[in-house]
Order: structure tokens, then C-alpha cells, then sequence
């Protein structure tokens, strides 16, 4: 079903008319499939089902006036365009739409917006869907976009020419069918067709979110989403998206070794005979290894293969210093309620944490169960804008043993 602003992670809207489709017993002219409920549908006069068609005449014209009525104003520059080979219009203009238009008059043009330096907007390119602004609001949880103004004037905004603040923003990159939002780092890097694409797991929060990288050669160019119900439905956090720019253009490419105090570049064969020589002259017990934030599992399993085999047991990954013990077992740290889980919730506590910016796409998840339900959050810790009502219950800082005043709030 051929469709712009319906998606199924957001309100309907029924803004873009183009699911039209004839209902037998239901009004005598084409209506919005997206916004039709089962209530409005009526029998025949014997009691005969409803039918509803996809495929009639009635259909197929109603479909190409839609798609002509959207392409009067937009600006068809789809060779600059960013979202070319990939773009929702330029697919169902040639499934749906008919080879010219009737209108000769000048377009209309509608002035760019700054609204960050993650999201590009061309907003003459807009056919006000409104999917941005539904996903700011209802999955994000921050008013940041607003749709103002009637009929020809109507547009896109942020309403005081600020940048967004959410942690999420990058997600309407994705949800936009046409040009008028993309990413401002990719802005004019490469074509869809020429990268190829390789699904991968985010490392870049705890949450590992499913990714695709799409990659020119040995240069990473974009991290997209993918479906995961159970982990990150359609989503990913603004890190996980933009973090091949540190990735591709930020990084050391060669190795440096320190003579006389000072650091000069290297070939790897110098680097790892260098290496050899100082692990075999010292002893298993006098070597440690600390594996970094955004290390995987599988490369934090190859460095304690490493240490084992060196004979040492000096190793950590507690960049944060969290207080993590072994011998509490896997019930102290494992996540047993599930991502998918928490939309089942009754209560949930969070302690010492702060889930909109250390996992953005857990907190769209919590915020998910708590429009959906009569949920209940409770905080320990900081008391910040979670994008959703909580509770505050205490700080997280202990009282000393001497103390007898309540320890003060953050």
C-alpha cells in the first residue's frame, strides 16, 4: 500500500491521502486506509461484508491526482539530492504517478532551517507528511519540531530557529520519504548504490543495537538501523549513527613508537617486535590488561585469551568504575526483564542512571511502556528530565556514618 505519512511506529495522521482506496460499503468516493476504522465500514443491504479495493479505476485515478497535487510544489532536483535511489517519492511516482503534470505555475519555495549540525534540511523539498514531528514528539519525548501555518504557508519548524536537542534526532534522517531532512555529515559523500552494506551490532552503548554499515571501499560511510524488535525496534542513537566520522577521518592510520621520550611513526613489524620483546621480558604477573568503553565482546575475549596465555589475571573493563563483583554471580548485572520485556512492566527502577543519554534507545523503550500504559518510574540518583514523568525517590549519594543531616539533592 503506497503511503507517506502512515508509519507503524506512529499516530496516524492521514496527512498524505495517497493509501486511497474504494470501500464497498463505506462513502461513495476513495477514503484514507490508514485512518479508516472497521466501525466506519457498513454491510449491504442483506448483511453482506464489506469490500474493500486496492486496484479499481476509482483507485488508480485518485492515486495519480494525489501524486501530481504532491510533485506541483517540490522541486524535482533529485540529481543533488541525497536521498536519490532511496527516496519514498521518486519509487511511488513511478509505481503511481503519471508521466507529466498539468500545472505550469511557479513553485513554491519555503526557507531552510537550521535545526543542528546532525540534520540537513532542504524544506522546499518538504510534502508535509509530519513524521518528524510525530517521532520528536511521541517516541523522543521533546517538542523540538511543530508543523505552523495554513494551506500554501505551511512548513516545517523548529520555531525559533534552534537546534533540536534530542538524542534520537538522527531517526528522522530515516523516517522522512523525501529530501527535506538528511544528514549534514553524509551531505553529498556517496550514492546508495555504490556502498556496500555489512550488519553489524552498535558497541557504542550497552544496549547493542542492530546496525547496518555501509562502507566505499575501506572507508565507512554511514551507519543505518535495522530491525530488531526485541533490542531497538527501527531505532539508534545519534552516537551510534554519527560515530563514523571519528571512525574514518579521525583516526590513527600507523603505528608510533617512543625513542629518547619521544613518539615517532613506525611500520607494525617494528610495532609488534616491539611489543614482543617488552611482554617477553617481563614476568605474567607484572602484566595487565584494561579493555576500553566501546571494545566487544568478542575482541575483550581474544585480550583475556591473550592474558591467560602470558599467565596473567590482571584484567578489567570498569572504565567507569563500576562496582561489579564476580562472586554476586550474573544475577548482580544481568538485564533478565529483557529490552522487550520492559513493555510489559509493571514498576521500573532506575538507579544511579541515566538512560536518555547513556542509552537513548532503552529510554525511547521505557517511554514506549509508559505512553502505553499506566507504568510507573521510579529514580535513584540524579533527578533529570527523562523525557517522561518519574518518581524521585532519594539521591544516590550515601549518608556518612557520623552524618545525621539527609544527604542534599543534585
Amino acid at each position: 500500500m503506497p503511503r507517506f505519512c502512515f508509519h507503524e511506529r506512529l499516530s496516524v495522521a492521514g496527512n498524505c491521502r495517497m493509501c486511497l482506496v474504494e470501500v464497498k460499503g463505506g462513502p461513495p468516493k476513495p477514503a484514507a486506509s490508514c485512518a479508516m476504522a472497521v466501525k466506519d465500514l457498513r454491510p449491504g443491504p442483506n448483511g453482506e461484508p464489506p469490500e474493500v479495493f486496492t486496484k479499481t479505476p476509482m483507485v488508480k485515478k485518485a492515486r495519480e491526482g494525489v501524486m501530481e497535487f504532491l510533485l506541483i510544489n517540490h522541486p524535482l532536483d533529485c540529481p543533488i539530492c541525497d536521498q536519490g535511489g532511496e527516496c519514498d517519492l521518486q519509487d511511488q511516482a513511478m509505481a503511481y504517478g503519471v508521466s507529466g503534470s498539468r500545472f505550469a505555475e511557479n513553485k513554491r519555495a519555503v526557507e531552510d532551517k537550521y535545526i543542528g549540525p546532525l540534520v540537513k534540511t532542504i524544506m522546499t523539498r518538504c510534502i508535509h507528511c509530519t513524521r518528524c514531528v510525530r517521532f520528536t514528539t511521541e517516541v523522543a519525548g521533546v517538542r523540538d519540531l511543530g508543523l505552523i501555518g495554513r494551506g500554501e504557508d505551511a512548513e516545517i519548524t523548529t520555531y525559533l530557529e534552534r537546534a533540536m536537542t534530542s538524542e534520537l534526532q538522527g531517526n528522522v534522517i530515516d523516517l522522512c520519504p523525501v529530501g527535506a531532512l538528511t544528514s549534514k555529515p553524509y551531505a553529498f559523500q556517496a550514492r546508495p548504490w555504490e556502498l556496500g552494506k555489512t550488519e553489524s551490532i552498535d558497541v557504542m552503548d550497552a544496549v547493542g543495537s542492530a546496525i547496518r554499515i555501509d562502507t566505499r571501499g575501506r572507508e565507512v560511510m554511514r551507519v543505518m538501523p535495522r530491525l530488531n524488535e526485541a533490542v531497538n525496534e527501527e531505532w539508534i542513537s545519534d552516537k551510534t549513527r554519527f560515530i563514523w566520522d571519528g571512525i574514518r577521518t579521525q583516526r590513527l592510520d600507523r603505528p608510533y613508537v617512543r625513542e629518547n621520550g619521544r613518539l615517532k611513526p613506525a611500520t607494525w613489524g617494528e610495532a609488534f617486535g616491539l611489543i614482543k620483546a617488552k611482554v617477553s621480558a617481563t614476568s605474567g604477573d607484572r602484566i595487565g590488561a584494561l579493555a576500553g568503553d566501546l571494545s566487544s565482546v568478542e575482541e575483550m575475549f581474544a585480550l583475556k585469551q591473550l592474558m591467560t596465555a602470558l599467565g596473567s589475571a590482571n584484567l578489567d573493563c570498569r572504565q567507569d568504575g563500576t562496582k561489579l563483583d564476580p562472586k554476586h554471580g550474573r544475577a548482580s548485572y544481568l538485564f533478565n526483564a529483557t529490552i522487550e520485556g520492559i513493555e510489559q512492566a509493571d514498576a521500573i527502577l532506575i538507579v544511579g542512571a541515566d538512560p536518555r543519554h547513556e542509552a537513548a534507545v532503552l529510554n525511547a523503550r521505557i517511554r514506549k511502556a509508559w505512553r502505553g500504559g499506566a507504568v510507573q518510574v521510579g529514580v535513584i540518583g540524579e533527578n533529570i528530565d527523562l523525557t517522561y514523568p518519574t518518581t524521585y525517590l532519594a539521591p544516590a549519594r550515601r549518608r556518612s556514618a557520623t552524618s545525621t543531616a539527609p544527604s542534599s539533592t543534585r
